[in-house]
C-alpha cells in the first residue's frame, strides 16, 4: 500500500469515529429527555401532557402564527422544536389558566422554550412580523 492510502484510512477511521460520537451525542441527549424525573414523568411526558391537555385551546391562526415562528429551525429538527414549543406554550396556558390560547400566551411560551443562544433569531423573526417585544423583555432575562 502507498502512503497516500494510509493516509486516507487513517482520515476515514477519524471521519467515523467523528461521526458516531455526534450521532451519539444526540441519542444521549434525546435518551436523557426521556428519563423520569423525581416526579416520575419524563420532560418528553410532560411535553406531551401539555400539548394533550391544550390541544383544544388552539386556533387555527395561532397554529400557522406557530408554524411561521419555527420556520428558521432547520427542516430536520423543525417538528422536535415545533413540539418542544407547543409543549411549553401548553404549559403556560394551564399556569395562567387560560380558556383559550391568545397571541401573548404563545409569545410567552415561544420565549421561554428558546434557548438563550436562539434569542437574537427570535427578535429577528418577530421584528419580521411586526410584533412588539417590549412586554416581555423581562422573559429574556429568566
Amino acid at each position: 500500500m502507498g502512503a497516500a492510502t494510509d493516509y486516507f484510512l487513517v482520515l476515514w477511521g477519524f471521519l467515523l469515529i467523528a461521526l458516531m460520537g455526534i450521532g451519539g451525542f444526540f441519542m444521549f441527549r434525546k435518551f436523557l429527555k426521556q428519563l423520569p424525573k423525581a416526579d416520575g414523568f419524563s420532560q418528553m411526558d410532560w411535553e406531551t401532557y401539555y400539548i394533550d391537555k391544550t390541544r383544544h385551546l388552539w386556533s387555527a391562526e395561532l397554529l400557522s402564527l406557530l408554524d411561521e415562528l419555527v420556520s428558521p429551525v432547520p427542516e430536520l429538527f423543525r417538528d422536535v422544536a415545533r413540539r418542544k414549543i407547543a409543549g411549553k406554550i401548553g404549559e403556560v396556558a394551564i399556569k395562567k389558566k387560560a380558556t383559550e390560547i391568545t397571541q401573548d400566551i404563545l409569545i410567552e411560551g415561544y420565549i421561554v422554550a428558546t434557548p438563550k443562544r436562539d434569542h437574537k433569531f427570535l427578535r429577528k423573526k418577530m421584528a419580521q412580523k411586526q410584533i412588539d417585544l417590549t412586554p416581555y423583555e423581562y422573559l429574556f432575562h429568566i
